[in-house]
């Protein structure tokens, strides 16, 4: 899911499937763009149960000292995590997902969400680890609003192709 910076509409695209095969260290996901609006942020509020005043009463978040209300710190990590499953396909897997919120946003911020390969590891279960940096940053000043890390799992390309002795002498219609 992107949000088209021309009308702040969020749309979601149908990625191929990635391969371990085909990802090397350094490659960088897909930039993802969030910006947040009031009504998101209440109705985030209102889905997770949380009933922070800070997330939905801006004099509430001014007498606190912000300028606004606040972005929940899931509402970060929800972005982090779509950066990551939207890019990995229908037989990859997120495995892990750590993210820290080191500073706010607010309504109308717009957040680009940015990931890249560090490190690559093949496994013995017919899929290799992508573990990635990822972050979400602010795009007015630049700041890493929320850094975090993903390992993912991608599907090998070998395993990908069904063989007699995976499906016990029948290949599917």
């Amino acid at each position: 899911m992107s949000t088209d910076a021309s009308t702040d509409k969020e749309t979601v695209t149908a990625t191929p499937q990635q391969y371990f095969d085909d990802v090397s260290v350094g490659d960088a996901l897909p930039e993802r763009r969030h910006r947040q609006s009031h009504v998101q942020i209440f109705r985030y509020s209102a889905a997770t149960w949380n009933a922070h005043r800070i997330h939905y009463d801006k004099a509430y978040a001014e007498s606190e000292g912000y300028p606004d209300v606040l972005t929940q710190s899931h509402l970060h990590g929800a972005f982090l995590t779509s950066l990551c499953t939207d890019w990995i396909g229908t037989e990859g897997r997120l495995e892990s997902l750590s993210v820290e919120i080191r500073r706010y946003a607010i309504p109308g911020d717009m957040l680009i969400c940015r990931g890249v390969v560090v490190e690559v590891t093949e496994g013995t279960d017919g899929f290799g680890r992508m573990h990635l940096d990822i972050e979400a940053v602010k795009e007015s000043d630049g700041v890493v609003c929320a850094p975090g890390t993903a390992v993912i799992a991608l599907p090998l390309r070998a395993s990908a192709v069904p063989t007699k002795e995976h499906n016990h002498g029948s290949l599917p219609c």
